[in-house]
């Protein structure tokens, strides 16, 4: 549990006062692996202006949390990608962190790197909902480089 609460409050104190969007997503960690499978909740905050714009063009800064049903947690920073078609949307994004394997897989190093791609469809002006598929990878800087493969549900709301 203080893992959870640790998770949270360092993903949310980390620049929350320019967070614009917050998404929840929840999905299965390492779906292609069925010895060390497991669920996870994952929290993400989008970082715009305050005119609400994003930073960089179509790119913002992110930060968030990851906890699995085994107490793997995951705390990360980078930048996502937002294009619009529509209502339809694209957002790819990049993020470095620290994960730490409680009872889950081994990822061979504390360092790792998530690139993930969302598709969905907007709700509203400020709401949307997707799938995305995410890789969790140490870029073999580690002893060993598993890697996971990573399916799931999100939510955004903006601000």
């Amino acid at each position: 549990m203080r893992k959870i609460i640790f998770a949270l409050i360092l993903s949310f104190l980390a620049n929350s006062s320019y967070a614009q969007g917050f998404s929840m997503t929840s999905g299965i960690l390492d779906y292609s692996d069925d010895q060390k499978r497991s669920g996870f909740i994952e929290a993400t905050l989008a970082i715009k202006n305050e005119n609400n714009e994003n930073l960089f063009g179509n790119f913002t800064p992110i930060t968030g949390a990851m906890i699995t049903q085994d107490n793997a947690t995951m705390l990360y920073s980078g930048i996502k990608g937002i294009f619009e078609i529509g209502n339809f949307f694209v957002s790819p994004s990049l993020a470095s962190g620290y994960y730490d394997e409680g009872n889950g897989k081994d990822l061979g190093s504390h360092l790792e790197f998530k690139s993930q791609i969302n598709l969905g469809w907007k709700i509203g002006n400020k709401s949307n909902a997707g799938f995305s598929y995410s890789h969790i990878s140490n870029a073999n800087l580690g002893d060993r480089n598993p890697g996971a493969n990573n399916i799931a549900f999100t939510f955004f709301r903006q601000y």
